[in-house]
């Protein structure tokens, strides 16, 4: 059996189904992992409603680590030098400041792991919000930070951006604890068109790093095609 010669360039996704053609231009502040075809592969997998709970943890996971890489990619860095094993000098650089983790529960602490994984010993934080019953606007339930959070960048940590307005009440809690808005990175699996517009727009100095944005919300603010309940899927509640 011949195989299909390796192309010569990596292949990249669906023209229809890359993020571009869901939100163009995308905002200043908001960045896509690089639109190939063995991305859109994992998110194929992890969409299928058939897959199971193993594999959606795997790829998912994979995604994951994948975007926590993209987010660091945007530190700040400082000139460092070291000396090799060789005794050579090599001028590099290095991380500025310390960062933490913060997930927005229960979903984020999914992405925990992929952070460690990259990050030895880093910080986390948790926090807890959920729909006023009165007024159906966000409202904090709980939150726990490391006490000096205002000094650190904070990685902001949810798989799913809809509407914005549980990530939106994130951020605002965040700068109640004393951190700037441009020290706050972003990071979810999928995005809608809504959920980038209101939420760049309320808050345009934190970077929103995100994998893949879908073509928008349902009737009932389900992100289409999305993957369900991400929660749901991984936890199996």
């Amino acid at each position: 059996m011949s195989l299909t010669p390796l192309p010569d360039t990596p292949p990249l996704a669906t023209e229809a189904n890359v993020s571009s053609a869901q939100l163009c231009p995308l905002p200043k502040s908001v960045y896509t992992l690089s639109q190939t075809a063995q991305l859109e592969a994992l998110y194929t997998i992890i969409r299928d409603k058939n897959t199971s709970r193993g594999d959606f943890l795997f790829y998912s996971d994979r995604i994951i680590r994948l975007l926590v890489e993209e987010g660091l990619n945007h530190l700040p860095v400082v000139q460092r030098t070291v000396e090799t094993p060789t005794g050579s000098t090599y001028e590099g650089v290095g991380f500025k400041g310390k960062i933490c983790g913060v997930s927005i529960l229960r979903a984020g602490e999914a992405m925990e792991a992929g952070l460690r994984e990259v990050c030895r010993s880093v910080r986390i934080g948790k926090i807890l919000i959920q729909r006023d019953e009165d007024t159906a606007l966000p409202k904090l339930f709980y939150s726990k930070f490391p006490g000096d959070i205002a000094s650190r960048y904070v990685l902001l940590l949810d798989p799913m951006l809809a509407t914005g307005g549980s990530a939106m009440k994130a951020v605002e809690v965040l700068m109640e604890n004393g951190v700037p808005e441009a020290q706050i990175i972003f990071i979810n699996l999928i995005a809608s068109p809504e959920g980038l517009t209101n939420f760049c727009g309320r808050y345009p100095l934190v970077k929103v790093i995100t994998g893949w944005i879908d073509k928008g919300l349902n009737e009932k603010a389900y992100i289409i095609p999305g993957l369900g309940d991400f929660g749901e899927r991984r936890y199996c509640t």
